[in-house]
């Protein structure tokens, strides 16, 4: 984060010490790898670099409820796959239970779907859908965001661990502190918009509309939360204009890998008090740190978040404030 920094002519005194570094075993979603074989199945991740797929029999990184998923994963490379054909299997733990996304098997017929349906069951699992599809459905799977729980779409994002969360949001309504209006860019199911909703009005703007769906149900759902807005909004093709920030007391914003270079642009010519930017690659968030310095922002801190122990991957947490 620093080198990124500093690579914008950004001072990288502003990274505060101490990395908030999840715990081993806490990963609540994950997407394995998994083929069909001559003698069974074989599951895991793939080395790096690679497509060879590596068994992960005692991964430090899943939390133990996704690990004892993994006769599950074999069971379904062996009823859906084929020994040409890769399988990703996207494990998610909620509320209701585990909740199962699989992509590239064999295309369904009344067959497989029976044979899917009794596996489901047969291994506990809450949801499984097939490609596009949800085959078995035994409950909702929810995950709890502040006060509210929130039913999650097939393949929703979620953050990796609930400590990471945690910190982020922690993070987040520290950067922001007392606010009467907020806009929530790049908002996903939540994660940040409806715990923020306890204290303030909440304009969350996400391009996926199923996402935006779940939120806004949640959102509707829920006791004692300030109103909430939930608007499906592609940010890159259509980003927040200044005018339509007027009224913010402050805004978050928590773009893909790529940042949001577009929407930066706007935001350094708009008038939000007070930024708080969540991001999971230093490059592209110093790129956009130093579009919001050039028209008038200070960043005043940075807080790395470590979601993914043992390897390079961080996430940060930042605080802008426009000055005079």
């Amino acid at each position: 984060v620093c080198t990124a920094l500093a690579a914008q002519g950004l001072s990288p005194d502003v990274v505060r010490e101490g990395v908030l570094t999840s715990p081993a075993r806490s990963r609540r979603r994950a997407t394995l790898a998994a083929r069909k074989t001559k003698g069974g199945a074989l599951v895991g991740f793939h080395a790096r670099g690679s497509e060879v797929i590596i068994p992960v029999p005692s991964c430090l990184l899943l939390h133990p409820d996704l690990m004892a998923l993994l006769p599950a994963v074999e069971a379904l490379a062996k009823t859906g796959g084929s020994r040409s054909q890769e399988l990703a299997v996207t494990l998610t733990r909620s509320l209701a239970g585990p909740d199962v996304r699989v992509e590239g098997g064999k295309a369904l017929d009344g067959t497989l779907r029976m044979d899917l349906a009794r596996l489901a069951e047969a291994h506990g699992l809450a949801r499984l859908t097939w490609g596009e599809e949800t085959v078995a459905l035994r409950a909702q799977p929810e995950v709890q965001l502040g006060r509210t729980r929130i039913k999650l779409p097939p393949g929703a994002f979620l953050q990796a661990t609930e400590a990471g969360e945690a910190a982020l949001l922690a993070a987040v309504k520290e950067a922001l502190g007392p606010q009467k209006r907020l806009a929530d860019l790049f908002a996903g199911i939540g994660t940040f918009a409806l715990p923020l909703a306890d204290e303030a009005e909440v304009w969350a703007l996400e391009a996926e509309a199923e996402m935006v769906a779940a939120l806004d149900k949640a959102a509707r759902g829920a006791q004692g939360l300030k109103p909430v807005t939930a608007e499906k909004r592609d940010l890159f093709r259509r980003p927040l204009e200044p005018e339509e920030m007027r009224g913010l007391t402050g805004l978050v914003i928590d773009p893909p890998r790529a940042g949001a270079e577009a929407q930066a642009e706007r935001l350094a010519a708009g008038p939000v008090p007070v930024i708080a930017m969540v991001s999971c690659n230093p490059a592209s968030f110093a790129r956009d740190a130093r579009i919001l310095t050039a028209g008038g922002y200070v960043l005043d801190w940075v807080q790395v978040v470590d979601q993914f122990r043992w390897s390079h991957h961080v996430e940060l947490a930042a605080r802008f404030h426009r000055t005079g």
